[in-house]
């Protein structure tokens, strides 16, 4: 199969694409190869029903983002691909290859349970310290390899210096994630602030606070 967007630059071979993984309103991901290695391209959709010019801004700045916090990522703790290449204009990223399954699957066959979700709360904090929310934090878009090990994926809605209502939002994405979609996880959300608050200062609290505090609104007007 060729590839569906013809990733081309002077500087490299082109991208060939396997298969496709993910086809979202945002953005349509494809795993291959770049320069022979295995790999992901991810390339962000035109959206027809904005006006082009608004639509091109978006795109650049929303790729912009995802590669200013995946290069500052690249050298703490928590664990991400890797950027290989990009291009803003085409609003195209290839990212290296992250082995293992979704932990929404893995949590599906029973592979993984509390302390995994425990470790998720750890692996967010850590991406909070960093002053970093994810913007779209589900089982989705955290990786689990057969050792455990957990990678965060797709930080296409982060923000860098974030307000403390995007980090305690972060925590309800993910509170809403496990009701729908790990109904038998008894507690999920209590289990990744136990997590979150591991080993964490004041700061962990704060945001803990802010995400009751999102809670009780959504409880109150739902």
């Amino acid at each position: 199969m060729s590839s569906p967007v013809h990733v081309v630059n002077e500087s490299m071979p082109l991208w060939k694409t396997s298969k496709t993984l993910h086809q979202g309103a945002e953005a349509t991901v494809f795993s291959g190869f770049w320069m022979g290695e295995k790999a992901v391209l991810k390339k962000r959709n035109r959206r027809t029903y904005r006006h082009p010019d608004l639509d091109r801004r978006l795109i650049r700045q929303r790729l912009s983002v995802e590669v200013r916090v995946l290069t500052k990522l690249h050298s703490t703790k928590v664990a991400c691909p890797s950027l290989l290449d990009v291009d803003i204009d085409e609003g195209w990223i290839i990212l290296s290859e992250v082995d293992g399954i979704t932990l929404y699957e893995s949590l599906l066959i029973g592979k993984s349970g509390i302390k995994q979700i425990r470790d998720f709360g750890c692996l967010i904090r850590q991406l909070h310290e960093l002053g970093i929310s994810h913007g779209d934090l589900t089982t989705h878009n955290v990786i689990i390899d057969d050792s455990g090990n957990l990678t965060l994926i797709d930080f296409g809605l982060s923000k860098i210096t974030p307000e403390i209502e995007h980090l305690g939002l972060d925590l309800q994405v993910l509170h809403e994630c496990l009701k729908a979609s790990h109904p038998d996880i008894e507690n999920g959300i209590e289990r990744v602030i136990e997590g979150y608050l591991r080993d964490s200062d004041d700061g962990a609290q704060s945001v803990v606070d802010r995400f009751n505090a999102i809670r009780g609104r959504v409880r109150y007007h739902g």
